[in-house]
C-alpha cells in the first residue's frame, strides 16, 4: 500500500467525507523537503512525517530502534528543522468567499509561513490549526515553510524560567536525553511516552504528523455536526443533530439529515443564517432502531448519516458520520458493598474485558490502516469489549475509534496528562482547554467513548508517592501553586469542557480513584483501581484472588517478545538478557530481576535463551489470567479487567500481550480464553475445589459439565458429568469437590482435572486444573507428531501427541502470520488442529516450523 493511498485514507476519515463542488479541498502533500537550520542541504521528505522518520529515509541515520542506536539520536531533538513545499492554485480554487490553510496536526513548536508571511504559531501536538488564506494566494506557485522549533530546547527554557521544580516521574528519561535531572516533557503539550517510559524509548519527535490541506468554499461551510441521542430504546430513539456552520452572510440554507442509500431525507428544514458562526438543529426520530452493542453482545449497528447544506436546490456541503444508536451510563451509586462502578449499555450491566493501549509506534506516522485494522481486530478476536486509550499518548486518529465502532470495541479516553503535576500559568490552563475542545469536538459523536477521564494516576501521586509531602518540605507556598494547577486542570478546565461540548458522557478527574477525588488503594471498595502489588510490590499472583476492586483498569506482569522479534534488533552476542543490547530494551530498572524473581517461584528457569523467553511468557500470561479470573469471578461486585497493556511501541520487553510486529504473546491467547463468553474457573481454597462458570450471555441456558481425573499418560482415574442451567450474566459455583476424598490415593503430581461444557454437543469451554505447582510436575516427554498442508488462508497444521503436551508453542524462523491457537494444552491421545493464517502461502512451513512444550525444556 502507497504512502499516498494511505494518506488520502486518512484524509477521508478524518474529514467524514465533505467534498462536492462548491466546497473543495486540496491535499498538501506531495513534493517536501527539509533540513536542519542553517544547513544548506535540502532533502526529501515524506508528509505526514517527522523527523526521524525522514532522517532514516535519506539514510542519514540508522534504524532508530536496532541495538543501541537510539542512545546516538539524542541530538536530534536538541535542533531546530525546516520543511517546504510549492503548491498551484487556480481561478477556480481562488474564485472561493472562504480559503483556508488547515494543519490537523503539527509536532508540536511550529511557525508556519505561507509566501513568507506568518500564518500560525502552533505550540500543541493535540490541536487543530486553521488560517484564512485567501489575501495571501496567488494564481500559480505558493511556498509553504514550517519552522519546527527543538521541542526540548523549549522545554529547557520554561524549566529554567521557572524558579520551583514540578514534580515527574521517573518515566521521563532525562538522563538518557543528556539533560541530567532536567524533566522538561510536562512544559511541552506532547505526546508524554515520546520522552520514554518503562516500556518505551526517547525518542522526541518534530513533524506534520497529521494531514495538511487547504480547504474552500462559497456560502456556509459545516464545521461538524453533534449527533445527541435522548431515550433511547428498543421501540424508539430520538436524536438532535446539532449543526455548527460559517456562514459568509446573511442568507436562508436548507439543512438535512439522509441516511446513506435511501433517497428521502429523515429531517429538513430552511434556517436563516446570520454572518459568522451559526447553531442549527434538527431533531428526529428513529422508530425500532437497530442499536449498538459491544463485542459479543450483539450487532455494533452504526447509521451511516449524511448532514447537507443545500441553497436553491445546489448542494454546498455535505458531511458524512457513522452514528451507533445506543443508551451507555456509567453506573456510581452506594451499595451494600460501598459504591459500584460498571458500564450500562441498553440498560445492561456489561462487565468490561480488555487492556490499556498504547501508542502503536514511537513514529506515529508509520502506524498504518493495517496496523490499526491488526490491533483492534486482534483486540476483538480475544473477546475483549473494552480498550483504555493510555495518557501518555495520544488522542489517537478517527481510524482507531472508527475501527472500535466497527468491532463493538468501548474506549475509556483518558485526556493526555501521565504521572506528573503539570505547570499553572494562565496560557499553559488556555492551551489545555483548546486542546480539550478539539478533542472532545471531533471524538463525540463515536458511540465507542463509554468515558472521558482527566489523567492517569496523577491524583494518587500527588497524595500516595510521597509528593505532596517532598514539595511540601520544600515550599509549602510553591506545593500549593502544583496542587491548585492540578484542581484548574482536572476539576475545571476538563469536566467544563466535556460538560459543554459533551454533556451526556461520564468524567472521571483521574485513573485509579475511590472517588471524586479521592485516591484509590488496594482496599478500596468504590472507583477504579490500579494493582501493581504485583510485579513492583513483587506480591504472589495468588494475591489477585485477595484484592478484588469494583473495577480493575490497570493490572499486569512483563515478558521479553519472542525470538524473532529479539532478532530484529540484536545481534547474536546481544541475546542474553543481561547484555547492554537487551538491557536498553527493557526500559524497567528491575524488569529482569523481576521476570527472574517470579519465573523462579513458578517454573525451573531455562539456561537456554529462547526457553527463557518462551517460559517468560507462560509466566506473564498465567499471572494475568489468574487477575482475569479474579476480577470475572467476582461479578457483579467487580465489573471491570483492564489489564496493561494490548500493545508495544517498539520491539521491547514490556507488559504487552501484542508485541511491536502484530505478534500475539501467549498472554493474548490466554486472555482470549479468560474473556471468552463463557468461562470455566477452577478455585482451591482450604482443601475445597469450587468451579466458576462466568457468562457474559443475557439469556439463560441449559449445559452438560464432563470433569475428568486424567493422568499425564491419558489414563482415566475418576469421571462424572452433571447437567445443570448457568444463569445469564452472572458468575457462579456449580461444581464443587473436596480435594483430601476426590483425590485420596492419587499422586498430585502427575494428573490433572480436565473439564468441558458443552451445549447441545458444542463445546463452549474447557479448562485444565493442576493440583502443584507446575515447577513441581512430573511431566513426560512427549513425542508431538507434526503434519502441514496448506489451504485458502495459509496452511492447515495437524499435531498428534502421545503423552500430556504442556502449553505448545508454535512458531517460526521467518515466515509472519497468526497462529489460530497457541501455548495451548494437548490431552494425551489427542490430535489437534491449528491453523497458520499468511499471505506468503509459498513458504516451506513445514521446514520453518518449530515446536516446543514445557514437557521438553
Amino acid at each position: 500500500m502507497t504512502r499516498t493511498f494511505i494518506y488520502s485514507l486518512v484524509l477521508f476519515l478524518l474529514l467524514g467525507c465533505n467534498k462536492t463542488p462548491e466546497f473543495l479541498q486540496m491535499n498538501i502533500n506531495k513534493n517536501w523537503y527539509f533540513h536542519e537550520t542553517g544547513d544548506s542541504a535540502w532533502y526529501k521528505a515524506e508528509v505526514p512525517g517527522s523527523v526521524h522518520t525522514d532522517l532514516l529515509r535519506n539514510k542519514i541515520i540508522e534504524p532508530p530502534f536496532y541495538r543501541l542506536n537510539e542512545h546516538d539520536q539524542q541530538w536530534i531533538d536538541k535542533k531546530d528543522w525546516e520543511y517546504k513545499t510549492t503548491f498551484n492554485v487556480n481561478n477556480h480554487l481562488l474564485a472561493k468567499e472562504r480559503i483556508e490553510l488547515v494543519c490537523k496536526g503539527l509536532d508540536t513548536y511550529a511557525d508556519v509561513y505561507l509566501n513568507d508571511s506568518l500564518l500560525v504559531s502552533s505550540n500543541n501536538m493535540f490541536r487543530e490549526w486553521k488560517a484564512e488564506i485567501k489575501s495571501l494566494l496567488r494564481k500559480g506557485e505558493n511556498n509553504i515553510t514550517i519552522l519546527f522549533h527543538s521541542p526540548v530546547n523549549k522545554g529547557l527554557e520554561a524549566f529554567d524560567n521557572l524558579n520551583y521544580v514540578i514534580p515527574v516521574s521517573n518515566n521521563d528519561q532525562s538522563e538518557l536525553g543528556g539533560l541530567g535531572d532536567k524533566k522538561v516533557s510536562i512544559f511541552t503539550r506532547k505526546a508524554g511516552y515520546h520522552y520514554g517510559w518503562d516500556w518505551g524509548p526517547r525518542f522526541v519527535t518534530s513533524g506534520i504528523w497529521r494531514p495538511i490541506y487547504v480547504q474552500a468554499w462559497n456560502k456556509v461551510h459545516i464545521e461538524n455536526i453533534q449527533y445527541i441521542q435522548k431515550d433511547v430504546n428498543r421501540q424508539n430513539a430520538l436524536v438532535t443533530a446539532i449543526f455548527e456552520v460559517y456562514s459568509t452572510s446573511q442568507q436562508e440554507i436548507e439543512f438535512s439529515i439522509s441516511e446513506f442509500g435511501k433517497k428521502d431525507f429523515i429531517v429538513s428544514k430552511k434556517v436563516s443564517l446570520e454572518q459568522g458562526k451559526n447553531i442549527v438543529e434538527l431533531s428526529f426520530e428513529i422508530k425500532n432502531p437497530k442499536l449498538w452493542w459491544t463485542n459479543g453482545l450483539g450487532e455494533p449497528y452504526l447509521y451511516n448519516f449524511i448532514g447537507s447544506a443545500k441553497l436553491g436546490g445546489v448542494t454546498l456541503q455535505e458531511l458524512y458520520n457513522k452514528i451507533g444508536i445506543r443508551k451507555l451510563r456509567i453506573i456510581t451509586k452506594p451499595d451494600n458493598d460501598g459504591k459500584t462502578f460498571y458500564v450500562e449499555l441498553n440498560d445492561v450491566p456489561i462487565f468490561m474485558k480488555g487492556a490499556n493501549y498504547i501508542p502503536n509506534d514511537n513514529f506515529l506516522t508509520r502506524v498504518t490502516p493495517e496496523k490499526y485494522t491488526n490491533i483492534v481486530k486482534s483486540a476483538a478476536d480475544a473477546n475483549m469489549n473494552m480498550l483504555r486509550v493510555w495518557g501518555g499518548g495520544i488522542y489517537e486518529n478517527d481510524i482507531f475509534y472508527n475501527l472500535c465502532d466497527q468491532y463493538g470495541i468501548l474506549v475509556w479516553q483518558d485526556f493526555m496528562f501521565a504521572c506528573a503535576m503539570y505547570p499553572g500559568d494562565q496560557a499553559f490552563l488556555e492551551n489545555v482547554r483548546q486542546e480539550a475542545i478539539d478533542n472532545v469536538v471531533r471524538l463525540r459523536n463515536h458511540p465507542s467513548i463509554a468515558l472521558w477521564c482527566g489523567n492517569n494516576e496523577i491524583l494518587g501521586a500527588w497524595w500516595q508517592w510521597g509528593w505532596k509531602e517532598a514539595e511540601e518540605k520544600k515550599s509549602k507556598e510553591n506545593a500549593d501553586k502544583i496542587w491548585l494547577a492540578y484542581l484548574h486542570i482536572f476539576d475545571s478546565i476538563l469536566p467544563g469542557v466535556v460538560n459543554q461540548y459533551d454533556s451526556d458522557r461520564f468524567y472521571w478527574e483521574s485513573s485509579p480513584q475511590a472517588d471524586r477525588n479521592i485516591p484509590s488503594t488496594l482496599k478500596a471498595n468504590s472507583g477504579d483501581m490500579h494493582n501493581w502489588n504485583v510485579w513492583h510490590g513483587g506480591d504472589e499472583f495468588d494475591s489477585y484472588n485477595e484484592v478484588i476492586p469494583r473495577f480493575m483498569s490497570e493490572f499486569g506482569f512483563q515478558s521479553f517478545p519472542e525470538l524473532k522479534t529479539v532478532n530484529s534488533y540484536t545481534l547474536p552476542e546481544d541475546r542474553d538478557i543481561e547484555s547492554e543490547v537487551m538491557q536498553s530494551h527493557q526500559r524497567h530498572p528491575r524488569g529482569n530481576q523481576l521476570i527472574k524473581t517470579y519465573m523462579a517461584r513458578h517454573y525451573i528457569v531455562p539456561k537456554d535463551f529462547e526457553q527463557f523467553l518462551y517460559v517468560g511468557q507462560l509466566l506473564q500470561a498465567e499471572g494475568v489470567r489468574i487477575g482475569i479470573e479474579a476480577h470475572r469471578r467476582n461479578m457483579p461486585y467487580c465489573m471491570g479487567s483492564l489489564y496493561w497493556q494490548l500493545n508495544d511501541c517498539w520491539p521491547v520487553a514490556s507488559w504487552s500481550g501484542i508485541d511491536y510486529y502484530g505478534r500475539w504473546k501467549a498472554l493474548h491467547y490466554f486472555a482470549r480464553e479468560a474473556f471468552s463468553q463463557v468461562m470455566l474457573s477452577g478455585e482451591i481454597t482450604n482443601n475445597k475445589f469450587n468451579l466458576y462458570v462466568v457468562s457474559d450471555r443475557l439469556e439463560h441456558f441449559d449445559c452438560i459439565l464432563d470433569a475428568k481425573i486424567i493422568n499425564f499418560t491419558g489414563e482415566i482415574l475418576k469421571q462424572e458429568e452433571i447437567r445443570f442451567t448457568v444463569a445469564s450474566n452472572s458468575s457462579n459455583i456449580y461444581f464443587q469437590k473436596y480435594l483430601s476424598e476426590w483425590l485420596d490415593g492419587i499422586n498430585r503430581n502427575n494428573v490433572f482435572l480436565n473439564i468441558t461444557l458443552n451445549e447441545d454437543e458444542k463445546m463452549l469451554a474447557s479448562t485444565n486444573v493442576y493440583f502443584k505447582p507446575l515447577k513441581n510436575l512430573s511431566f513426560p516427554h512427549s513425542d508431538i507428531k507434526v503434519e502441514v498442508a496448506k489451504n485458502e488462508s495459509g496452511f492447515a497444521i495437524t499435531l498428534a501427541t502421545d503423552n500430556l503436551s504442556k502449553n505448545v508453542f508454535l512458531s517460526t524462523l521467518e515466515a509472519d502470520g497468526l497462529f489460530s491457537d497457541n501455548f495451548f494444552d494437548m490431552l494425551p491421545g489427542e490430535e489437534k488442529t491449528i491453523l497458520f493464517i499468511t499471505e506468503n502461502k509459498d513458504v516451506d512451513l513445514k521446514k520453518q516450523l518449530r515446536v516446543m512444550s514445557l514437557n521438553n525444556i
